[in-house]
């Protein structure tokens, strides 16, 4: 029987580079089965490019991907987002001028259109905004609407592990509150999920577990509320 703590997602020394450039120093991190790990660190620390090289947009250079047991090191992204591994970019990356469903629906290109109507409104009852504005071009959209749009477009692919990139960027205080109260209701509904953002106490305060990023390299875990009262942490991302 599978347990619910077994990870879903094991990193284990991930190196990659940009020619000779080393983004990422021998990274190793778990994501537990129904759990949300929260990976925070500096502007330039190697975030986004783990995420990057997780969904198999970014070449691994040395170390694993384990996805569900099975090494998927390798593996082509397309490939991957078949096995359920979904993104949600940093910048949204709308397709400004087509409307807000067949933004959706770009999610689901590797599901049956029976099942890509079944996740629609899986998302629609989750962002009602989204149904209301399903025929209004995307770029029309404020930045919150837009976020709510990627992620509803990444959870048409019903993932099994879902990847958020900084979804509080350029966000207004309030906004950035119901988006995270949005990853919350996700992670009570069972959804995976890796978030990396910079807010550290925000993820952190939701988070069931945590990693520090620094210069490519994990340097401290812990649970989330634990990493919150870390001396290194208040001081280094908290101002405190």
């Amino acid at each position: 029987m599978t347990g619910v703590n077994e990870p879903l997602l094991e990193i284990e020394r991930l190196c990659t580079h940009y020619g000779r450039i080393q983004a990422l120093r021998e990274v190793s991190l778990a994501v537990p089965r129904g759990s949300l790990v929260a990976l925070v660190g500096a502007n330039g620390a190697g975030k986004t490019t783990l995420l990057r090289t997780i969904s198999g947009v970014q070449e691994a250079s040395g170390g694993a991907i384990r996805f569900a047991g099975a090494d998927i090191t390798r593996l082509r992204s397309h490939a991957r987002v078949q096995l359920g591994i979904a993104q949600v970019p940093e910048g949204r990356q709308m397709f400004g001028p087509m409307s807000v469903e067949d933004n959706l629906f770009l999610g689901a290109y590797t599901r049956t259109r029976a099942q890509g109507e079944s996740a629609i409104e899986r998302v629609y009852a989750m962002f009602p905004v989204l149904k209301e504005r399903r025929a209004q071009p995307a770029g029309t959209l404020s930045g919150g609407q837009q976020q709510m749009l990627s992620i509803g477009r990444a959870l048409m692919a019903e993932p099994r592990l879902l990847l958020l990139d900084e979804p509080s960027m350029g966000l207004a205080p309030q906004l950035v509150a119901e988006i995270f109260s949005t990853v919350v209701e996700l992670a009570r509904s069972g959804t995976t999920m890796l978030l990396v953002e910079q807010n550290a106490y925000a993820a952190l305060s939701i988070a069931d577990f945590g990693y520090v990023l620094e210069t490519g390299r994990t340097v401290i875990s812990g649970r989330g509320r634990e990493l919150l009262a870390d001396e290194r942490v208040k001081q280094a991302y908290l101002g405190m």
